[in-house]
């Protein structure tokens, strides 16, 4: 079985506004990403066995905002192999209320974060309440860590040392930093590291090849390729593409005397059950 973590629903023209779409170009240099999200797309672009972590993303700053009953509808389409977190943005008043809303009333199993798409700390300690109720009922978060295309987007808000913070309070919520934090994989290694129920995934990442064979190396040399999480950012990406991309990475060493991946540990990456480290089961 494969699980991918990072995998997205929406409906471009309803969820995005014009200033979003417009910044979105610069998400993959030299390829024009379309933001179109169809299932059966994503099922054709997967191995049969895959089961996808879905979310949206509310960050009014950003102009992006994907209700959490969209996603719920959208994962009743397959439930046995969807499984949906809320999303939530502590800036806008009432977030609370959708926290538990999106997992009483929808049963959503997780919460997604965009801080600096939305523009707070996620270390911040009015948002206590909300790491707690996640530890409470054993919601994993995944919250974007690393770079972005808005520029409205404070950066700062999105690196790994905020984790730590989160962490230190609440060590045993399961907490996710997306996209390995690049270009602050560094420091992401070393937060992952120190806290037991914190993990990355390396989700959007294979299309910048030396920069994740760079990535993993440091993964390799600290001897953490178990806090790996496999996902693919959809639909900035694909299961497969992904798939190829990590098992290709290895080939720019031939000929050189660069260090190789562990192509064990790559092949466990892929097939990691995220499911039980994140305390989640699949429904039959």
């Amino acid at each position: 079985m494969i699980v991918d973590v990072h995998s997205h629903a929406w409906l471009d023209q309803k969820h995005f506004n014009d200033d979003f779409r417009r910044q979105a170009s610069r998400a993959r240099a030299g390829r024009e990403v379309d933001l179109t999200v169809r299932y059966e797309d994503y099922r054709r672009s997967a191995p049969d066995d895959a089961v996808a972590i879905v979310f949206g993303g509310k960050a009014r700053l950003s102009g992006v905002w994907v209700e959490d009953r969209f996603i719920a509808d959208y994962v009743a389409q397959d439930p046995g192999r969807l499984i949906g977190f809320m999303s939530l943005d502590p800036t806008v008043p009432g977030w609370e209320d959708e926290l538990k809303q999106g997992h009483q009333e929808l049963g959503l199993r997780g919460i997604k974060l965009l801080p600096m798409y939305a523009g707070f700390s996620p270390d911040d300690p009015k948002l206590d309440s909300l790491w707690e109720y996640a530890q409470q009922h054993g919601l994993p978060v995944l919250l974007h860590t690393g770079t972005t295309f808005v520029a409205q987007a404070p950066i700062e808000y999105t690196l790994p040392r905020l984790l730590d913070r989160v962490a230190i309070r609440h060590p045993q919520t399961k907490i996710i930093l997306a996209h390995l934090s690049h270009p602050y994989e560094g420091e992401c290694v070393a937060v992952i590291r120190k806290h037991p129920n914190l993990f990355a995934d390396i989700s959007a990442l294979f299309y910048r090849p030396f920069q994740l064979y760079h990535s993993l190396m440091l993964v390799q040399e600290y001897g953490i390729w178990g806090k790996l999480l496999f996902g693919t950012d959809y639909p900035f990406s694909t299961v497969n593409d992904t798939i190829e991309g990590l098992r290709k990475l290895n080939d720019m060493t031939a000929g050189t005397a660069m260090p190789r991946l562990d192509e064990k540990q790559i092949e466990n990456l892929i097939h990691r059950d995220a499911l039980s480290l994140l305390g989640l089961k699949r429904l039959a």
